[in-house]
Protein backbone atom coordinates (compact mmCIF):
# COMPACT_ATOMS: atom_id res chain seq x y z
CA UNK A 1 0.00 0.00 0.00
CA UNK A 2 1.56 3.36 -1.31
CA UNK A 3 1.43 6.03 1.38
CA UNK A 4 0.47 9.20 0.65
CA UNK A 5 2.25 11.95 2.61
CA UNK A 6 4.88 13.92 1.48
CA UNK A 7 8.17 13.67 1.18
CA UNK A 8 9.82 15.83 3.83
CA UNK A 9 10.52 14.49 6.92
CA UNK A 10 8.94 15.66 9.93
CA UNK A 11 10.34 15.95 12.95
CA UNK A 12 9.17 15.35 16.48
CA UNK A 13 11.83 16.78 19.35
CA UNK A 14 12.16 14.87 22.01
CA UNK A 15 13.63 17.53 25.02
CA UNK A 16 16.25 16.14 27.32
CA UNK A 17 18.92 19.18 27.11
CA UNK A 18 22.29 18.33 25.90
CA UNK A 19 20.63 14.93 25.17
CA UNK A 20 18.23 16.01 22.96
CA UNK A 21 17.61 14.67 19.47
CA UNK A 22 14.54 14.51 16.71
CA UNK A 23 12.31 11.56 15.68
CA UNK A 24 12.20 12.35 12.19
CA UNK A 25 9.05 10.79 9.97
CA UNK A 26 8.45 10.40 6.18
CA UNK A 27 8.58 8.70 3.36
CA UNK A 28 11.38 7.80 1.61
CA UNK A 29 13.64 8.28 4.97
CA UNK A 30 15.95 5.60 4.78
CA UNK A 31 18.08 7.81 1.60
CA UNK A 32 18.32 10.68 3.55
CA UNK A 33 19.86 9.01 7.10
CA UNK A 34 23.64 10.10 6.32
CA UNK A 35 22.82 13.76 5.92
CA UNK A 36 20.60 13.34 8.81
CA UNK A 37 23.59 11.82 10.71
CA UNK A 38 25.83 14.96 9.37
CA UNK A 39 23.41 17.14 10.50
CA UNK A 40 23.78 15.92 13.62
CA UNK A 41 27.20 16.51 14.13
CA UNK A 42 28.79 13.39 12.61
CA UNK A 43 31.58 13.42 10.25
CA UNK A 44 32.93 11.84 7.23
CA UNK A 45 35.14 8.92 8.05
CA UNK A 46 33.33 8.05 10.76
CA UNK A 47 33.57 4.19 11.74
CA UNK A 48 29.78 2.72 11.71
CA UNK A 49 27.96 -0.47 12.14
CA UNK A 50 24.78 -1.40 10.40
CA UNK A 51 23.06 -4.06 13.04
CA UNK A 52 19.73 -5.40 11.22
CA UNK A 53 18.03 -9.38 10.93
CA UNK A 54 17.68 -11.04 7.64
CA UNK A 55 14.21 -10.11 7.35
CA UNK A 56 15.38 -5.96 6.72
CA UNK A 57 19.04 -6.60 5.82
CA UNK A 58 17.50 -7.74 2.47
CA UNK A 59 14.79 -4.84 1.33
CA UNK A 60 16.10 -2.05 2.97
CA UNK A 61 20.08 -2.64 4.14
CA UNK A 62 21.54 -1.71 0.40
CA UNK A 63 19.93 1.10 0.23
CA UNK A 64 20.51 2.65 3.77
CA UNK A 65 24.16 1.45 3.06
CA UNK A 66 23.93 3.35 0.29
CA UNK A 67 23.03 6.37 1.76
CA UNK A 68 25.49 6.25 4.18
CA UNK A 69 28.42 5.67 1.85
CA UNK A 70 27.02 8.57 0.08
CA UNK A 71 27.33 11.37 2.98
CA UNK A 72 31.17 9.32 3.69
CA UNK A 73 31.04 6.99 6.84
CA UNK A 74 32.45 4.15 7.18
CA UNK A 75 29.88 1.35 7.00
CA UNK A 76 30.19 -2.23 8.14
CA UNK A 77 27.14 -4.28 8.23
CA UNK A 78 26.70 -7.07 10.75
CA UNK A 79 23.17 -9.52 10.60
CA UNK A 80 22.00 -10.87 13.45
CA UNK A 81 18.88 -13.30 14.37
CA UNK A 82 15.64 -12.10 14.76
CA UNK A 83 13.29 -12.78 17.09
CA UNK A 84 12.51 -11.96 21.20
CA UNK A 85 14.51 -15.35 22.14
CA UNK A 86 17.65 -14.28 20.66
CA UNK A 87 17.15 -11.21 22.86
CA UNK A 88 20.14 -12.41 25.10
CA UNK A 89 23.90 -11.42 26.04
CA UNK A 90 25.29 -13.92 23.49
CA UNK A 91 23.74 -11.68 20.72
CA UNK A 92 25.16 -8.60 22.25
CA UNK A 93 28.41 -10.90 22.13
CA UNK A 94 27.80 -10.61 18.33
CA UNK A 95 27.88 -6.99 18.03
CA UNK A 96 30.66 -6.56 20.56
CA UNK A 97 32.68 -9.19 18.58
CA UNK A 98 31.92 -6.91 15.28
CA UNK A 99 32.46 -3.36 16.80
CA UNK A 100 36.18 -4.90 17.72
CA UNK A 101 36.87 -6.10 14.23
CA UNK A 102 35.49 -2.71 12.57
CA UNK A 103 37.62 -0.48 15.16
CA UNK A 104 34.81 1.10 16.38
CA UNK A 105 35.76 4.03 18.65
CA UNK A 106 34.51 6.73 21.06
CA UNK A 107 33.05 8.62 18.12
CA UNK A 108 31.58 5.83 16.24
CA UNK A 109 27.99 5.27 15.73
CA UNK A 110 25.95 2.43 15.26
CA UNK A 111 23.06 2.53 13.80
CA UNK A 112 20.00 -0.53 14.32
CA UNK A 113 17.79 -1.21 11.71
CA UNK A 114 15.26 -3.37 12.28
CA UNK A 115 12.20 -3.77 14.92
CA UNK A 116 12.03 -3.40 18.54
CA UNK A 117 14.62 -6.27 19.44
CA UNK A 118 17.32 -5.18 17.06
CA UNK A 119 16.82 -1.76 18.50
CA UNK A 120 16.96 -2.63 21.95
CA UNK A 121 20.63 -5.29 21.02
CA UNK A 122 21.53 -2.39 19.33
CA UNK A 123 21.39 0.34 21.33
CA UNK A 124 22.68 -1.79 24.70
CA UNK A 125 25.75 -3.14 22.57
CA UNK A 126 26.45 1.11 22.41
CA UNK A 127 25.64 1.80 26.15
CA UNK A 128 28.20 -0.42 26.54
CA UNK A 129 30.80 -0.35 24.29
CA UNK A 130 34.06 1.50 25.39
CA UNK A 131 31.55 2.87 28.19
CA UNK A 132 29.26 3.83 25.53
CA UNK A 133 29.18 5.22 22.01
CA UNK A 134 26.92 6.85 20.44
CA UNK A 135 23.63 4.82 18.82
CA UNK A 136 20.91 6.07 15.73
CA UNK A 137 17.66 4.11 15.79
CA UNK A 138 15.72 3.31 12.43
CA UNK A 139 12.84 1.38 13.49
CA UNK A 140 11.09 -0.62 10.68
CA UNK A 141 7.96 -2.17 12.74
CA UNK A 142 5.02 -0.21 13.71
CA UNK A 143 5.58 -1.53 17.69
CA UNK A 144 8.97 -0.21 17.25
CA UNK A 145 8.43 3.15 15.56
CA UNK A 146 5.89 3.88 18.30
CA UNK A 147 7.64 2.85 21.34
CA UNK A 148 10.57 0.86 21.59
CA UNK A 149 12.70 3.02 19.35
CA UNK A 150 11.83 6.21 21.44
CA UNK A 151 12.80 6.57 24.83
CA UNK A 152 16.37 5.01 25.62
CA UNK A 153 15.44 2.22 27.39
CA UNK A 154 17.94 -0.59 25.80
CA UNK A 155 18.93 -4.33 26.82
CA UNK A 156 18.22 -8.05 26.24
CA UNK A 157 16.22 -10.55 28.90
CA UNK A 158 17.49 -12.52 31.44
CA UNK A 159 15.95 -16.54 31.53
CA UNK A 160 13.86 -15.64 34.62
CA UNK A 161 12.52 -11.91 33.31
CA UNK A 162 12.09 -9.66 30.09
CA UNK A 163 14.65 -6.99 29.40
CA UNK A 164 16.20 -7.62 32.85
CA UNK A 165 19.75 -6.44 31.74
CA UNK A 166 19.77 -3.65 30.11
CA UNK A 167 20.68 0.47 30.49
CA UNK A 168 18.69 3.88 29.74
CA UNK A 169 20.85 4.87 26.37
CA UNK A 170 19.03 7.55 24.16
CA UNK A 171 19.79 7.51 20.71
CA UNK A 172 21.01 10.33 18.48
CA UNK A 173 18.14 10.44 16.03
CA UNK A 174 15.07 8.27 15.40
CA UNK A 175 14.39 8.18 11.76
CA UNK A 176 10.81 6.67 11.09
CA UNK A 177 10.31 5.14 7.17
CA UNK A 178 6.46 4.54 6.69
CA UNK A 179 7.44 3.09 3.46
CA UNK A 180 9.20 0.23 5.72
CA UNK A 181 6.08 -0.97 7.20
CA UNK A 182 5.47 -2.37 3.40
CA UNK A 183 6.93 -6.01 4.25
CA UNK A 184 5.81 -5.93 7.49
CA UNK A 185 3.90 -9.66 8.14
CA UNK A 186 0.17 -8.50 9.29
CA UNK A 187 0.83 -10.11 12.46
CA UNK A 188 3.76 -7.91 13.56
CA UNK A 189 1.61 -5.23 12.28
CA UNK A 190 -1.32 -5.85 14.46
CA UNK A 191 1.21 -6.82 17.49
CA UNK A 192 2.23 -3.20 16.54
CA UNK A 193 -1.02 -2.13 17.44
CA UNK A 194 -1.25 -2.57 21.11
CA UNK A 195 0.85 0.21 21.42
CA UNK A 196 -0.61 2.61 20.09
CA UNK A 197 -3.88 1.45 21.71
CA UNK A 198 -1.68 1.66 24.97
CA UNK A 199 -1.07 5.43 24.53
CA UNK A 200 -5.04 6.19 23.53
CA UNK A 201 -5.61 4.62 26.95
CA UNK A 202 -2.81 6.80 29.32
CA UNK A 203 -2.83 9.93 27.64
CA UNK A 204 -4.84 10.35 24.37
CA UNK A 205 -8.98 9.53 23.92
CA UNK A 206 -8.75 11.47 20.65
CA UNK A 207 -6.27 8.71 19.08
CA UNK A 208 -8.18 5.91 20.71
CA UNK A 209 -11.91 7.35 19.41
CA UNK A 210 -9.77 7.62 15.72
CA UNK A 211 -9.24 4.03 16.20
CA UNK A 212 -12.69 3.23 17.24
CA UNK A 213 -14.22 5.12 14.31
CA UNK A 214 -12.12 3.35 11.73
CA UNK A 215 -13.40 0.19 12.59
CA UNK A 216 -11.20 -2.84 11.37
CA UNK A 217 -7.46 -2.14 11.93
CA UNK A 218 -5.78 -5.70 11.14
CA UNK A 219 -3.65 -4.43 8.94
CA UNK A 220 -1.51 -1.53 7.00
CA UNK A 221 -4.40 -1.67 4.48
CA UNK A 222 -7.35 -1.43 6.66
CA UNK A 223 -5.39 1.60 8.18
CA UNK A 224 -5.16 3.46 5.51
CA UNK A 225 -2.64 5.85 5.05
CA UNK A 226 -4.20 9.25 6.91
CA UNK A 227 -4.80 7.18 10.14
CA UNK A 228 -1.53 6.21 10.03
CA UNK A 229 0.46 9.10 9.78
CA UNK A 230 -1.89 10.20 12.29
CA UNK A 231 -1.07 7.12 14.76
CA UNK A 232 2.66 7.79 14.24
CA UNK A 233 2.60 11.45 15.03
CA UNK A 234 0.53 11.60 17.85
CA UNK A 235 2.45 8.43 19.54
CA UNK A 236 5.92 9.70 18.98
CA UNK A 237 4.48 12.85 20.31
CA UNK A 238 3.03 11.21 23.42
CA UNK A 239 5.89 9.00 24.31
CA UNK A 240 8.17 12.13 24.06
CA UNK A 241 6.38 14.19 26.45
CA UNK A 242 6.41 11.53 28.79
CA UNK A 243 10.09 10.71 28.13
CA UNK A 244 11.37 14.37 28.69
CA UNK A 245 9.64 14.37 31.64
CA UNK A 246 10.96 11.57 33.47
CA UNK A 247 13.78 10.21 31.33
CA UNK A 248 14.71 7.17 33.97
CA UNK A 249 11.30 6.67 34.81
CA UNK A 250 11.49 7.74 38.50
CA UNK A 251 7.74 7.69 38.52
CA UNK A 252 5.49 9.65 35.56
CA UNK A 253 7.47 7.22 32.24
CA UNK A 254 6.07 4.33 34.08
CA UNK A 255 2.18 5.24 32.75
CA UNK A 256 4.54 3.65 29.23
CA UNK A 257 3.92 -0.17 30.67
CA UNK A 258 0.12 -0.23 30.75
CA UNK A 259 -0.36 -3.46 30.26
CA UNK A 260 3.21 -4.67 30.31
CA UNK A 261 3.51 -5.91 34.06
CA UNK A 262 1.30 -8.74 33.22
CA UNK A 263 1.77 -9.15 29.45
CA UNK A 264 5.06 -9.37 30.68
CA UNK A 265 4.39 -12.23 32.41
CA UNK A 266 2.46 -13.86 29.41
CA UNK A 267 5.86 -13.51 27.22
CA UNK A 268 8.17 -14.52 30.20
CA UNK A 269 5.84 -17.88 30.86
CA UNK A 270 5.41 -18.74 27.85
CA UNK A 271 8.89 -19.06 26.86
CA UNK A 272 8.69 -16.09 24.33
CA UNK A 273 7.85 -18.53 21.75
CA UNK A 274 3.79 -18.47 21.56
CA UNK A 275 3.02 -14.34 21.60
CA UNK A 276 4.42 -11.40 20.34
CA UNK A 277 5.28 -8.59 22.33
CA UNK A 278 2.37 -6.68 21.49
CA UNK A 279 -0.14 -9.46 21.77
CA UNK A 280 1.26 -10.14 25.42
CA UNK A 281 0.55 -6.36 26.11
CA UNK A 282 -2.76 -6.62 24.61
CA UNK A 283 -3.67 -9.42 26.77
CA UNK A 284 -1.59 -7.34 29.76
CA UNK A 285 -4.17 -4.60 29.26
CA UNK A 286 -7.59 -6.65 28.76
CA UNK A 287 -6.08 -8.27 32.43
CA UNK A 288 -5.26 -4.30 33.83
CA UNK A 289 -9.04 -3.51 32.84
CA UNK A 290 -10.09 -6.34 34.70
CA UNK A 291 -8.26 -5.43 38.01
CA UNK A 292 -9.70 -1.43 37.29
CA UNK A 293 -13.21 -2.91 37.13
CA UNK A 294 -12.63 -4.87 40.23
CA UNK A 295 -11.04 -1.94 41.78
CA UNK A 296 -13.98 0.34 41.26
CA UNK A 297 -11.63 2.08 39.13
CA UNK A 298 -13.46 2.82 35.69
CA UNK A 299 -16.42 1.07 34.02
CA UNK A 300 -17.69 -1.39 32.50
CA UNK A 301 -18.36 0.53 29.06
CA UNK A 302 -14.77 1.91 29.53
CA UNK A 303 -14.02 -1.88 29.46
CA UNK A 304 -15.29 -3.28 26.87
CA UNK A 305 -14.55 0.08 24.76
CA UNK A 306 -10.74 -1.15 25.07
CA UNK A 307 -11.49 -5.05 24.77
CA UNK A 308 -13.62 -4.13 21.89
CA UNK A 309 -10.66 -1.63 20.05
CA UNK A 310 -7.91 -4.60 20.83
CA UNK A 311 -10.39 -6.92 19.02
CA UNK A 312 -10.74 -4.40 16.27
CA UNK A 313 -6.93 -4.48 15.99
CA UNK A 314 -7.26 -8.78 15.82
CA UNK A 315 -5.60 -8.94 18.97
CA UNK A 316 -5.45 -11.42 21.64
CA UNK A 317 -7.23 -11.13 25.24
CA UNK A 318 -6.83 -14.39 26.59
CA UNK A 319 -3.87 -15.57 28.96
CA UNK A 320 -3.16 -19.10 28.70
CA UNK A 321 -3.44 -20.44 32.28
CA UNK A 322 0.04 -20.62 34.40
CA UNK A 323 0.54 -21.66 37.99
CA UNK A 324 -0.46 -19.37 40.30
CA UNK A 325 3.05 -19.78 42.02
CA UNK A 326 4.89 -19.11 38.79
CA UNK A 327 3.16 -16.00 38.03
CA UNK A 328 3.94 -14.45 41.61
CA UNK A 329 7.34 -15.19 41.68
CA UNK A 330 7.39 -13.72 37.59
CA UNK A 331 5.65 -10.35 39.21
CA UNK A 332 7.85 -10.43 41.86
CA UNK A 333 11.01 -10.65 39.88
CA UNK A 334 10.27 -7.61 37.51
CA UNK A 335 12.63 -4.97 37.45
CA UNK A 336 9.34 -2.16 38.08
CA UNK A 337 8.96 -3.53 41.51
CA UNK A 338 9.51 -1.22 44.37
CA UNK A 339 10.35 -2.42 48.13
CA UNK A 340 8.54 -5.78 47.20
CA UNK A 341 6.02 -4.36 45.90
CA UNK A 342 4.81 -4.15 42.37
CA UNK A 343 3.35 -1.44 40.43
CA UNK A 344 0.32 -1.55 38.54
CA UNK A 345 -0.56 0.85 35.62
CA UNK A 346 -4.64 0.95 36.04
CA UNK A 347 -7.09 2.76 34.01
CA UNK A 348 -9.54 5.33 35.63
CA UNK A 349 -10.93 6.02 31.88
CA UNK A 350 -10.09 6.01 28.30
CA UNK A 351 -7.34 8.55 28.66
CA UNK A 352 -6.34 8.37 31.93
CA UNK A 353 -4.26 5.94 34.21
CA UNK A 354 -2.89 5.82 37.72
CA UNK A 355 -0.21 3.66 38.99
CA UNK A 356 -0.83 1.66 42.79
CA UNK A 357 1.35 -0.54 44.41
CA UNK A 358 -1.12 -1.49 46.87
CA UNK A 359 -2.78 -4.11 44.19
CA UNK A 360 -2.97 -7.92 45.68
CA UNK A 361 -0.86 -10.36 43.70
CA UNK A 362 -3.46 -12.79 43.96
CA UNK A 363 -6.02 -10.02 42.32
CA UNK A 364 -3.46 -9.98 39.57
CA UNK A 365 -3.25 -13.39 39.15
CA UNK A 366 -7.31 -13.83 38.83
CA UNK A 367 -7.18 -10.76 36.44
CA UNK A 368 -4.87 -13.07 33.85
CA UNK A 369 -7.34 -16.00 34.49
CA UNK A 370 -10.33 -13.75 34.17
CA UNK A 371 -9.41 -13.14 30.50
CA UNK A 372 -9.43 -16.57 29.40
CA UNK A 373 -13.02 -16.56 30.87
CA UNK A 374 -13.56 -13.71 28.33
CA UNK A 375 -14.20 -11.30 31.18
Amino acid sequence: MAIDSPTALQTVAVDLGAASYPILIGRGGLAELGERLLERGFKRNTRLLLVSNADVAGPYGPGLERSLHQAGFLVESLVIPAGEAEKTPASIALIHDAAYAHQLERGSLIVALGGGVVGDMAGFAAATWLRGIAVAQVPTTLLAMVDAAIGGKTGVNHPGGKNLIGAFHQPRLVLVDPDTLETLPEREFRAGLAEVIKYGVIGDPVLFEALEAKGELHSLGAVGPSLLLQILKRSASAKARVVAADEREGNLRAILNYGHTLGHVVETLSGYSQFLHGEAVAIGMAAAGWLSLELGLWTRADQERQLQLIRQAGLPIASPSFAAEAVQQCLLRDKKVRDGRVRFVLPTGIGAVVIRDDVAIGAAIEALRATSRGN
